[in-house]
């Protein structure tokens, strides 16, 4: 009986890559802290790169909420979150600064014919200011907090992400640089690379630990997932 190329079974191995953005994919997180200190200003109170540790890879309700509790401001809710929106959809749309070796794993990754998803906690309106600059086509599927119920740490976003390709999670890699997106991923069964960015990931079983995706591979994503 004829034997399947090592090539084929390789491609066969790894069904799906997930790109987080904010942080990863994009330098985003810099924009994140210039919009939070703008709003808390408007909230009469001061925000420090401290506070923003304390929110990445979180959801824009939670840093809502987190800032209104630091300020003790009675602005509501909703008019927060139109701030940080416009805010940040004004500055992306004036350009991303991609970050070191995320768009050259990216087409790697394409060029082999795996498909390649954008799963962020951002909101649809924020994820579409980065893509309308990085390039829409270049994803199979995106999934934003707009598509969720549950964001990151929960595994819904990669789970959906999953669904929509119809691929099975433990045969999908996810790039991350937060605890709250390794956590998703590692939930939903994911393998993962970390490229941690304002805190801190350890290694784990896998899961692969660098400093930059100008390190990372095709095959580096290969080698994480189970034979």
């Amino acid at each position: 009986m004829a034997t399947e190329p090592a090539s084929r079974r390789e491609a066969m191995n790894m069904e799906a890559v997930f790109f987080d953005m904010d942080g990863l994919l994009v330098d985003s997180e810099r924009v994140w802290l210039e919009i939070e200190t703008e709003v808390m200003a408007r909230l009469g109170a001061r925000w420090t790169p401290e506070h923003q540790a304390h929110l990445v890879g979180g959801s824009m309700e939670r840093t809502v909420d987190y800032m209104l509790a630091v300020s003790g401001s009675g602005v509501p809710a909703a008019t927060v979150r139109e701030w940080m929106t416009d805010g940040m959809v004004a500055r992306l749309a004036a350009g991303v600064h991609v970050m070191p070796g995320a768009s050259e794993l990216l087409d790697a990754v394409r060029a082999e014919g795996v498909p390649v998803g954008l799963v962020t906690s951002s909101l649809k309106e924020i994820a579409d200011a980065v893509l309308k600059s990085f390039g829409r086509d270049r994803f199979d599927v995106v999934v934003t907090a707009d598509d969720v119920s549950r964001t990151k740490p929960d595994p819904e976003p990669y789970l959906t992400a999953a669904g929509l390709l119809g691929v099975e999670p433990v045969r999908c890699v996810v790039l991350e640089d937060s605890p709250n997106g390794v956590a998703a991923a590692t939930a939903a069964g994911c393998a993962v690379v970390a490229v941690p960015s304002l805190l801190p990931v350890e290694p784990a079983p896998g899961r692969l630990v660098v400093s930059s995706l100008t390190t990372v591979t095709v095959q580096h994503l290969r080698a994480l997932l189970p034979a």
